[in-house]
């Protein structure tokens, strides 16, 4: 094989779905891997379904995420132009070649009789009704005005056999294979017709997509064959599961990579859990970076089942990845969620040191933070920790020593905060946790906080925190 060309071919139909993503990133990968060239098209045939804006969010998905393409609408290349539409004469000229070759016909049927073919298994076929039609009459209908179309002159017999490179060899009975339309009545090429065309004309040599298409391949290799062109080599990949019934998909609104930034996931993170949606690397780590993808990446290790799109574990991947983060590249991330909401008002530097190493999700730093704002009366059994072993009563005793020993903080940091409630429990001959438990959910009136009473206090401030002390002993 000469040098590995890939191609990432999206629709421009709005977000740039998970699945479109993996493709993206599966495709990138295996052809830097092998020193190939990356290839981005836009497919924008479907004119009907085109979404402005969509084009420019491609280009900002993949080159936010790192997937650079060699050669693109954007970019350039010598294999131009990278957009369907502006390619519409190459496909006219192809499909009346294979209209004179015998593997193409025009078909004038109208919706009408289209309408009332039976159906089978709920589907109706082309019955092949304008395959004889001869040479004069096409030319007088479309002389006529008449509209039509162009149908692939698909064999009834015998069977198409090609070799994907996860699935093995597939087999197509020819006789499950419909004429399908190649040219559509306004000109245009079908998607089906259109990919070969460009496939074969850029030199893609390796097709890289999802395995919805893999009953379709043998359409399309009877297509190379007719023109008496290579056949690629194809990847199938499996598909991205919603839960074991339900694929992901963009039409039911499900997962884009722009909908996970702005609920807070990072960039690395994302590919990172994206590329093993199918695939798993030999030695079966988790959490790789861009690099390790690179070197790691093999199309030995892309699964035949299917992938169930897991929150959960993304969020759980990207917490690692936060917590990484240097607290400047934390509080500068962070700072569009800061700003977004009350915390505006709090020391950010003190929010992004508590919050760091406690969240999954950017998204998640207001909620969890609610309680600096918000202080709703709370039920007293949450001073109840047979740990620790605190109730009301022991907090009824402990809190107003806190108060006390907050109203003599001079420095009111963390530090001076912490040392003060560890003194008292000394004091006290207590345990810590009789100190630090009832003095948190003072502060807090939450079971779980990002943080303990110190940390707390400190961003609180000294008025606040001893106010919260002294309503929460009047509640008591």
């Amino acid at each position: 094989m000469s040098q590995l060309r890939t191609r990432f071919a999206p629709s421009p139909t709005g977000y740039l779905h998970i699945g479109g993503l993996r493709t993206a990133l599966y495709s990138y990968l295996y052809a830097k891997k092998n020193n190939g060239k990356f290839i981005l098209r836009i497919e924008d045939t479907d004119q009907g379904r085109y979404v402005e804006g969509a084009v420019e969010i491609i280009y900002r998905t993949l080159h936010e995420t790192g997937l650079l393409y060699d050669e693109g609408p954007d970019v350039g290349g010598d294999y131009g132009p990278y957009i369907q539409s502006q390619r519409a004469n190459e496909y006219m000229y192809y499909a009346k070649k294979l209209v004179e070759s015998g593997h193409a016909y025009y078909c004038f049927c109208s919706e009408e009789r289209l309408e009332s073919l039976p159906a089978v298994n709920g589907a109706r076929r082309y019955d092949k009704h304008c395959l004889h039609l001869s040479k004069e009459e096409v030319d007088r209908r479309i002389k006529s005005g008449e509209k039509f179309v162009i149908r692939q002159n698909m064999p009834t017999e015998g069977s198409t056999t090609y070799h994907d490179a996860v699935y093995g060899d597939i087999t197509i009975e020819n006789s499950e294979l419909e004429d399908q339309i190649l040219i559509k009545s306004d000109g245009m090429p079908t998607y089906n017709f259109a990919n070969v065309i460009d496939d074969h004309l850029m030199g893609i040599n390796c097709v890289m997509r999802g395995i919805e298409y893999l009953s379709s391949t043998p359409k399309y290799n009877l297509l190379y064959d007719a023109f008496g062109w290579e056949r690629p080599m194809y990847i199938h990949m499996p598909p991205i599961m919603k839960d074991a019934q339900h694929k992901l998909s963009k039409r039911n609104g499900d997962a884009s990579y722009e909908d996970l930034v702005k609920k807070g996931f990072l960039k690395d993170a994302i590919i990172n859990y994206i590329a093993l949606l199918g695939w798993s690397p030999k030695d079966d780590s988790e959490k790789m970076s861009f690099d390790e993808l690179l070197a790691k990446f093999d199309i030995a290790g892309i699964n035949k089942s299917p992938s169930i799109f897991d929150p959960v574990k993304l969020a759980w991947l990207n917490s690692l990845y936060i917590k990484e983060m240097t607290p400047e590249a934390f509080a500068e991330y962070a700072a569009p969620w800061l700003e977004n909401c009350y915390l505006k008002d709090f020391d950010k530097t003190l929010v992004c040191k508590l919050i760091q190493s406690r969240i999954e999700t950017f998204g998640e730093i207001e909620d969890k933070l609610r309680f600096l704002v918000e202080f709703p009366p709370f039920d007293s059994s949450l001073y109840d920790n047979q740990k620790q072993k605190t109730n009301a009563d022991t907090a009824r005793e402990i809190l107003p020593l806190v108060k006390e020993k907050f109203a003599q903080v001079e420095v009111w940091d963390n530090q001076h905060l912490y040392d003060a409630l560890i003194a008292l429990a000394t004091e006290q001959g207590v345990k810590n946790g009789k100190v630090l438990w009832p003095a948190r959910i003072a502060l807090t009136g939450l079971a779980a906080t990002p943080g303990g009473a110190s940390e707390i206090a400190e961003l609180l401030g000294k008025k606040e925190t001893l106010r919260r002390l002294d309503e929460c002993l009047s509640r008591l």
